[in-house]
């Protein structure tokens, strides 16, 4: 069970880019040459994938973007375990196969270690799809439930160097979540039923995990 705590820090704004770079730099430099990983949660539609993309680009050729959402169920496991109607919550992931190949990321630097990816378009992760080579000093994860403590989910936050949680406009949020599953499919009221109940349920399990987080990152 997720437990209540002491408030995090004062937001950043995520328009500070430069400013979250440094961070990350200072991350990476108090490793002292061990890889670096660090994590991004917040609420579905917050922006973690964006801020993580423009973070590895800043960062380039030293940062891998490895998402959380490559350990989605496929949908035929989903089916099967009647969790097709429920898919993003916490149970329709491999949360224990995650926080595994974090260990590995931690401990290998002799091999490759490939990473699964969630295609949206085909709605299945993809496994072996990124590549995270021996000499890449920072993995930037991203998520919803990097600071989930129940079940496998709990074995994740001691993976990670920090966590910076995303904390968004609620209704920018919601527009983005339904613009997003109408372009993969849905229809326009489908996209909003779907936003407004399983996203939005999953959304404030994810925002009472946000004090266990080392950084808040406030975007429009």
């Amino acid at each position: 069970m997720t437990r209540p705590g002491p408030p995090p820090p004062a937001p950043l704004p995520a328009a500070d880019l430069p400013e979250l770079v440094r961070r990350a730099r200072v991350l990476v430099a108090a490793r002292g040459g061990s890889r670096t990983i660090l994590g991004i949660a917040g609420a579905p539609g917050s922006g973690k994938s964006t801020l993580a993309a423009a973070l590895a680009e800043a960062l380039a050729p030293d940062a891998t973007v490895v998402p959380m959402d490559g350990f989605h169920l496929a949908e035929r496991e989903l089916a099967r375990l009647g969790r097709r109607g429920r898919k993003g919550a916490p149970d329709t992931f491999d949360a224990a196969g995650y926080a595994a190949l974090l260990t590995r990321l931690r401990s290998d630097r002799d091999d490759i270690v490939y990473s699964p990816a969630f295609d949206r378009h085909l709605e299945e992760p993809i496994a072996g799809s990124i590549p995270v080579p021996p000499d890449r000093p920072l993995v930037i994860t991203e998520g919803n439930y990097l600071l989930l403590e129940q079940g496998a989910w709990a074995r994740v936050r001691g993976q990670l160097d920090a966590v910076w949680f995303i904390e968004a406009d609620h209704d920018r949020r919601v527009e983005r979540l339904v613009a997003r599953h109408a372009r993969h499919g849905k229809s326009a009221e489908a996209a909003r039923a779907w936003v407004l109940d399983s996203d939005e349920r999953n959304a404030v399990l994810v925002q009472r995990t946000k004090f266990r987080s080392d950084l808040v990152v406030s975007v429009a």
